[in-house]
């Protein structure tokens, strides 16, 4: 019987686990391996997001994000059928407030039709008929959307994982090559290629090895990637995502999701509303620069990962860009009156003391150093060790459906 070849995912978030069970799935008994630095999985961005099943309604066509959210959505409901998991395609509606949204609202309708989405546009009082306590002049409605509990999706993959075999180790954090048989940091000129004996990565329980390592390491992704000898095109800057919840007596203001239309000079979709499958409704995110890699709250920082951000000079050229928008998230996150204020032009009746703090999020951001964000899935090869180095929203969606690129990769370094 021939030796099954050694697998080790790095990072414990849905797209690391839907990589391990694609493997797992493709390959019976695979020897897989997975790692996470938290003591628990999905920690971090998996954990920490407002639960959407995004249509794939922003996204241009050709694009990965386009190629994956489809077939994604379709493969994530299937899974949660399959193993109980609280879901909803619940549908969700695009607000225009505004004159000047109109023509981004219709540009929005064309993508939608474009992509093959069941997408129509809505009169006000079409729109009040969704959700009765919305002010529109014109609305998008997006049936296609839904709502899911990603925490639990990945609790479920962990067990998938735990049946087939595979090793899973939490409390385990990467720290950089060992040296070992056949690799001793660069073999035959390429950093991670694969020796006689493998890749050693050395972790802080101990060596690991491997014939073909992925590393899904989400906020640490370009940190993992240089101490796997790669260097990576664009770094990470993080972008915390500050939530508030609606006080339960005013839940009954929103039925599912409302979305602004998003503004085409800013890279982020503002904030929302969103009725998760626990019935709370989240409001947010805005979107400020963290302090720190998992910089929750303006308390922490962490003085190496600023120092990182602050010497990197595509960040300079993107608060050149966006300095105007970038002064208004700062100033909504430090006063609830002006996160209110945003959420009022969608839902009027919204008070200030509707809104509780909630728990909020960090997004990875990949920046290149010209200032421009990366918009799309960032994968790079390196000899036998793929690097996903950027896995916007709406990774979570998508991870299926990445998941199957990112091995079918791995399966051509085999």
């Amino acid at each position: 019987m021939p030796t099954p070849v050694r697998h080790l995912v790095i990072g414990g978030g849905i797209i690391g686990l839907t990589v391990a069970e694609r493997l797992c799935r493709e390959h019976p008994g695979a020897d897989v391996t997975v790692v996470e630095k938290e003591s628990t999985w999905a920690t971090h961005q998996t954990g920490r997001n407002s639960g959407v099943i995004h249509s794939g309604l922003y996204y241009p066509p050709g694009s990965l994000k386009a190629a994956f959210c489809r077939a994604g959505a379709a493969s994530l409901t299937t899974f949660a059928r399959e193993e109980g998991i609280p879901h909803e395609i619940c549908g969700k509606l695009v607000v225009a407030t505004r004159a000047d949204e109109l023509p981004g609202l219709d540009r929005l309708h064309q993508r939608g039709l474009a992509h093959g989405l069941a997408v129509t546009r809505l009169t006000r009082d079409e729109a009040r008929a969704h959700e009765p306590h919305v002010d529109a002049l014109a609305a998008l409605h997006v049936p296609e959307t839904g709502i899911i509990d990603y925490p639990a999706v990945c609790a479920a993959l962990v067990r998938r994982l735990e049946r087939a075999g595979a090793t899973l180790l939490l409390d385990t954090e990467v720290l950089g090559l060992g040296s070992g048989a056949g690799l001793g940091g660069v073999v035959g000129g390429v950093v991670g290629a694969r020796g006689a004996g493998g890749i050693v990565v050395r972790t802080s329980r101990g060596d690991l090895r491997a014939d073909l390592v992925v590393s899904c390491a989400g906020l640490q992704a370009d940190l993992v990637a240089r101490r796997l000898g790669h260097r990576p095109s664009a770094r990470i800057v993080p972008f915390r995502g500050e939530y508030f919840e609606l006080r339960p007596e005013a839940t009954h203001l929103v039925r599912h999701l409302v979305y602004p239309v998003p503004d085409p000079d800013f890279p982020f979709l503002g904030v929302h509303l969103t009725r998760g499958t626990d019935g709370h409704v989240h409001a947010g995110p805005n979107a400020v620069l963290a302090l720190a890699r998992e910089g929750y709250d303006w308390r922490t920082v962490r003085w190496p990962d600023l120092r990182e951000t602050l010497t990197h000079p595509g960040f300079w050229r993107l608060v050149a860009r966006h300095h105007r928008a970038g002064a208004a998230e700062v100033a909504r996150s430090l006063s609830r009156h002006r996160f209110g204020a945003s959420l009022r032009r969608l839902v009027p009746e919204l008070r200030d003391d509707d809104l509780v703090p909630a728990a909020a999020g960090v997004r990875a951001q990949a920046l290149r150093a010209d200032g421009s964000l990366v918009d799309d899935f960032l994968i790079e090869r390196a000899g036998s060790v793929v690097h996903v180095l950027n896995a916007p929203s709406p990774a979570a969606t998508s991870a299926f459906e990445t998941a199957r690129h990112i091995v079918r990769l791995l399966d051509e370094s085999a």
